[in-house]
């Protein structure tokens, strides 16, 4: 696959792809955007699926990607895109400041994440400045998900004791699953979830289920 030039050549307006699942947010950006001479919106999509599909096709400067939507996020969309053409600048924006997320983005390698609350002459400053190679994470929460990786996540001690489908089944424990329910998301027999259940409970001094879904959210469920 030819690669397209990491920023548009002097006199060509920037190439821009909106992923939004709310029309109102896109038509609203689109004006914004192209109101300024210098950016033109290639295409737009309210769903990942279609936008995965698109963009490499259309090849924009850079993609402007909403952060959560009906059939997946603009993080995958993100990844799968410089996947096959490291060259596209994506743009997370998001209504949600969430660290997790922040960190899911720099791994797929977004150029940057900003709020939804961001003022427009912000959003078009962003813009330019990712069309032109620049990266808008700061460097602080760069060099933050860098230690994150050289030491691996935090783990409760607590949790080490337990396997790792113990480990899963409390996870679901705290989504409010019920053990038949468990069974069918894992492909196990209700009677073996069951087991698995106590054998938790024991190894964490707990003596009710409700006691479980109260310790995996405070632990392990976002």
């Amino acid at each position: 696959m030819t690669e397209a030039p990491a920023e548009p050549p002097k006199g060509d307006p920037i190439r821009v792809y909106l992923l939004d699942d709310h029309e109102i947010v896109r038509r609203g950006i689109r004006e914004l955007l192209e109101g300024e001479g210098d950016i033109v919106v290639v295409g737009e999509s309210g769903l990942a699926e279609e936008a995965t599909r698109r963009i490499p096709a259309l090849r924009p400067h850079v993609a402007i990607l909403d952060g959560r939507l009906p059939d997946g996020s603009g993080i995958d969309v993100c990844r799968d895109v410089r996947s096959q053409d490291p060259t596209i600048n994506a743009l997370i924006l998001t209504s949600y400041d969430d660290d997790e997320a922040l960190f899911s983005a720099i791994m797929a390698g977004a150029a940057g994440y900003i709020l939804k609350q961001v003022r427009g002459n912000d959003l078009i400053n962003t813009v330019r400045r990712v069309a032109a190679g620049q990266s808008m994470l700061d460097p602080a929460v760069t060099a933050q998900v860098l230690e994150r990786l050289r030491s691996g996540p935090k783990v409760d001690p607590t949790l080490q004791q337990l396997t790792a489908q113990e480990l899963r089944i409390l996870e679901l424990i705290g989504q409010g699953m019920t053990n038949r329910q468990i069974a069918g998301n894992l492909f196990l027999a209700e009677k073996t979830v069951k087991n698995y259940v106590s054998s938790m409970l024991a190894k964490l001094g707990l003596e009710s289920r409700t006691q479980a879904a109260i310790f995996a959210t405070k632990h392990i469920v976002d």
